[in-house]
């Protein structure tokens, strides 16, 4: 994989790119661990800004690793913004998905730790009907047992109505589910050719 760079930030649908190359959207509510991910994924530290404050992400940032793009989302389901700027995330996501044929392939991250909300349900729903291919990523993993890590997993899949193979567990820390992830990651560009 090339190095990782970081491409634009995009305020508005006009700005969104129209990629040349397979496009992975990472998406999930307010600190499920998007940027920590992306860092991961990079092997950097600082490509993708970290913060312990939740919904940071205001912009759909893009992201240039060589065999694909990187698209992250505003998260979702933060309550202690304002309604006008959960609308205005509302309208990013929708108008960011309204362009399906530009996406290859969304990654939803839920904390391994907690249950799915209905914010988290009601994504699902949404990439279901419009048909677009997702992966779960548990993350922050490395918060769990090996033991507990399992029965989180399979306990989030249920939740989810999905076959645990379509669940990873990972660690944006420590790194655990990384090659379990670039080998769906390199499914999606081959299969997108």
């Amino acid at each position: 994989m090339a190095a990782a760079k970081f491409v634009l930030s995009a305020a508005t649908e006009t700005q969104f790119l129209r990629p040349d190359k397979p496009m992975i959207a990472v998406c999930g509510r307010s600190n499920a661990g998007k940027s920590t991910l992306i860092n991961m994924l990079a092997g950097q530290k600082k490509l993708a800004k970290t913060s312990a404050e939740p919904g940071r992400t205001r912009l759909v940032n893009y992201f240039d690793f060589g065999d694909f793009l990187l698209a992250d989302l505003p998260g979702y389901g933060y309550a202690a913004v304002s309604k006008e700027e959960k609308a205005r995330w509302a309208r990013t996501l929708d108008q960011f998905f309204a362009r399906k044929e530009d996406i290859s392939h969304v990654f939803v991250l839920s904390d391994i730790r907690r249950d799915p909300t209905e914010d988290d349900l009601q994504m699902l729903s949404f990439l279901n009907y419009y048909i677009i291919p997702f992966t779960v990523l548990a993350t922050k993993s490395d918060k769990l047992s090996r033991m507990k890590v399992k029965e989180r997993l399979r306990t989030v899949a249920n939740a989810y109505g999905l076959g645990v193979g379509n669940v990873i567990a990972v660690s944006g820390l420590t790194g655990s589910g990384r090659e379990e992830l670039l080998a769906r990651i390199s499914e999606i560009v081959t299969r997108s050719f």
